[in-house]
């Protein structure tokens, strides 16, 4: 299988340099390129392609006036711009991928592993947003950039990118919950209360137009996404693994980090609560988390834990491994949604490059 033979393969690139820092660096830009690359010229391939589609087609009968009065207006008036460009709808794919790989490089720089943050990334959520929902992608990306603003301890920077997030896509809005503690005034008590916030603030965000829609169509209706209940559970088993192993070596090591690794692992158990109301609308908002885990499991090696440091280390591979091979293999939607994988990279169909 295509998509399990490229995560055992970034798996065994990121074994193989062990030790060697120089390499793993270089080869960090390498595959964040490719994987741009595989994400942004893909054709007919991910699960909301035909959704966005439509949308794109939509876009040309709203023009600029209903992009800007649409509450997500910037997805909208880069929709507009293609049309106005003359441009085909796969070309929003390469800008939404842009977009999220973007953010993800500015937060992947600020890791002391920027490539296993990155491979870590790809069994999840570089398969689910940037190469499906891709509105959701881009709004993910520039979260990145709101978190490194967090880490920075600069608020006005953090609620801009939480802010611009929003115009593609407006459940990011829930990260506005965290702007008090953006600036670095902050105390255990306050990160948990902020996170405990987040449940009550993800339901109001839910009463909005587009958020409506979901709520319309998911809950109590019998939807249910096939791996949401695994992704979220995988989240909230991150969280406890962080609390139970990770907290105090965390503190110690990257002090600066600390408070938003230990707020997104707060976040990532409540993620749990989300799931009896609706599987899909859980999912959603935990997708917004995977950068926090990732990060904190890209920092294992650099701890001083008790015990075992490789097994530690190896712990999100194997499982994170583990899981997509089962969901790519036995997954009937995986198949629908992701194969055979098409690419459009040297012209469009009759005209398709290639066909994997």
């Amino acid at each position: 299988m295509l998509y399990v033979g490229i995560m055992n393969g970034l798996f065994l690139i990121r074994y193989g340099l062990i030790g060697n820092v120089r390499l793993r660096d270089q080869l960090y830009y390498v595959i964040l390129f490719a994987l741009f690359m595989f994400s942004a010229f893909r054709y007919e391939v991910g699960c909301d392609w035909s959704g966005y589609y439509w949308q794109y087609v939509g876009a040309g009968y709203r023009g600029l006036e209903g992009a800007l009065i649409d509450s997500e207006p910037i997805w909208w008036l880069i929709l507009h711009g293609l049309h106005v460009l003359g441009l085909p709808y796969p070309w929003a794919n390469v800008i939404s991928s842009g977009i999220f790989f973007g953010g993800v490089h500015v937060l992947a720089r600020r890791q002391p592993d920027p490539l296993a943050f990155l491979i870590l990334l790809f069994p999840i959520l570089i398969v689910n947003m940037p190469m499906s929902g891709i509105r959701q992608g881009a709004a993910i990306g520039l979260i990145c950039i709101a978190l490194a603003a967090f880490i920075d301890r600069k608020p006005v920077h953090f609620v801009f990118w939480t802010i611009i997030a929003s115009g593609f896509h407006n459940s990011a809005l829930i990260f506005l919950l965290l702007t008090p503690l953006a600036s670095g005034q902050y105390s255990y008590r306050r990160l948990a209360f902020a996170a405990f916030l987040a449940i009550p603030g993800a339901l109001v965000l839910s009463s909005g137009d587009s958020a409506q829609l979901a709520v319309d169509r998911y809950v109590d209706t019998g939807i249910d996404a096939a791996g949401s209940a695994f992704r979220v559970g995988i989240l909230m088993l991150s969280g406890l693994y962080f609390f139970l192993f990770l907290r105090r070596p965390w503190a110690e090591t990257f002090p600066n980090d600390y408070p938003l690794a230990s707020i997104g692992a707060i976040g990532m158990v409540l993620m749990i609560v989300m799931v009896p109301v609706s599987t899909v609308i859980g999912d959603r908002f935990g997708y917004y988390l995977i950068p926090i885990q990732t990060m904190i499991f890209a920092r294992i090696a650099y701890l001083p834990l008790p015990g075992s440091r490789v097994l530690h280390t190896a712990l999100p591979y194997l499982g994170l491994g583990l899981v997509f091979t089962v969901w790519s293999l036995l997954s009937w939607h995986f198949h629908k949604c992701y194969l055979p994988y098409n690419s459009w990279l040297f012209g469009f169909p009759g005209g398709v490059a290639f066909q994997l």
